[in-house]
């Protein structure tokens, strides 16, 4: 997904659409997604997951930007009113300073500290490029991290291999890992929302179906930080990985049916309680 070849360290994101003008089009991505103007759309289903469940071997690298994990066998999403099959190509993350701020997306202006993107192309396609010429040829997935107070196991293998690549090019190889046991479970994945937009790098291509979870991956502190522990190409932390927020320019973003629905009921209730609080006042 990250063609970082333009990025350089004076041409900060804001000014990749002087270097390519695709990052000044109107459907970019990341945006801010603000949950009362979302659009229930009750086609976004639960997706159906293959291969996600399989274990395999392949290399993570620091690849100067984020840190990349190629997905080497078959693993496939459908279904969450995505066109067709997709298979997965690769992941990687976007993340702040030792675990402060640091996701791409923001919901109603909170950014998490951590944000996962598993790549994915439609089935058709043999390379991403070709799959970035159609408008909806890729589709992320995209989760968030919080902090929590007790360390998630299954991001051991990941996390140890950070301090094997810490600078730029370097690579180890991760084995017996899988795509499940670094997301939430199915029934944790009900709740999304569903956009059009871009690549979040340059060339910033407009040819991605986002779908960004609701629920957040728990990770302690010392795992969130341990991504900081990089370097870029020119020796500095890797720190504040990700693309700030771009204009929505109108485009609707939609909920699956549970999505956002926790929030409102727990404002119903507030107004409830308020109501009766004030009635019982008169």
């Amino acid at each position: 997904m990250h063609r970082c070849r333009l990025v350089l360290p004076d041409a900060g994101p804001d000014k990749w659409s002087d270097v390519n003008g695709e990052c000044g089009k109107n459907r970019q991505s990341p945006i801010n997604i603000v949950t009362k103007k979302t659009k229930l759309n009750e086609r976004l289903t639960p997706f159906k997951f293959t291969g996600y469940q399989d274990t395999f071997e392949s290399i993570i690298k620091n690849n100067g930007h984020s840190v990349q994990v190629s997905i080497p066998i078959t693993a496939t999403v459908s279904g969450g009113n995505l066109e067709g099959t997709y298979k997965a190509v690769q992941f990687h993350l976007h993340w702040g300073k030792d675990g402060g701020p640091g996701s791409e997306h923001t919901i109603d202006g909170e950014q998490y500290p951590m944000e996962l993107h598993i790549v994915h192309m439609k089935q058709r396609y043999n390379r991403l490029e070709e799959a970035l010429r159609d408008p909806s040829g890729v589709a992320v997935l995209g989760f968030f991290y919080e902090e929590s107070s007790s360390s998630n196991r299954k991001y051991d293998l990941l996390t140890h291999a950070l301090r094997s690549i810490q600078n730029t090019n370097g690579n180890t190889t991760l084995r017996k890992i899988s795509l499940n046991q670094l997301i939430l479970s199915e029934a944790n994945m009900t709740n999304y929302y569903r956009y059009d937009g871009s690549l979040t790098t340059p060339g910033c291509t407009e040819a991605v179906v986002w779908t960004v979870f609701e629920n957040p991956i728990p990770l302690d502190k010392e795992q969130l930080r341990a991504f900081s522990t990089l370097k870029f190409k020119n020796g500095d932390p890797m720190v504040g990985t990700f693309r700030p927020v771009q204009p929505r320019n109108g485009r609707v973003v939609y909920r699956s049916s549970s999505a956002a629905v926790a929030a409102s009921a727990v404002l119903l209730l507030a107004s409830i309680s308020t109501a009766f609080g004030l009635s019982h006042l008169n």
